[in-house]
């Protein structure tokens, strides 16, 4: 007689990693990548810095090229505030050990749409 029910079942379980994978250690090349990474993003949150403010408060009608005495005050705290808080949050993400490239990336997209943001602000100042 054969037996067939599931209380007397006494198969192994399935085989499977008994600790998690570990990440593979970072080579010379992806240390080097990182670094152009990390350079391109101050880069690119220098230029917004600096520039975004200046593009948002000109003005191609107005006769000195910058608009009237309005107040700004919006891109210049995103400019002086925001900008720096995200280019540095965006170069220690890129050295940690599971960040990278990846958050390089997603801080260039936060950086331009920072900058929009500040282009936005300087239209409607008041």
């Amino acid at each position: 007689m054969e037996n067939t029910s599931t209380a007397s079942d006494t198969r192994a379980p399935a085989p499977g990693p008994s600790r998690p994978a570990v990440p593979r250690r970072r080579t010379a090349g992806d240390w080097i990548w990182l670094t152009v990474v990390a350079v391109v993003v101050l880069a690119v949150g220098a230029v917004v810095a600096v520039v975004g403010p200046l593009l948002a408060i000109s003005c191609a009608s107005c006769q000195d090229g910058v608009r009237g005495p309005l107040r700004f005050g919006g891109e210049l705290a995103l400019a002086w505030g925001t900008v720096p808080l995200v280019t540095l949050g965006t170069v220690i993400g890129i050295f940690v050990p599971r960040g990278g490239a990846r958050v390089g990336a997603y801080g260039l997209g936060a950086l331009v749409v920072l900058f929009t943001g500040m282009l936005i602000l300087g239209q409607y100042a008041t």
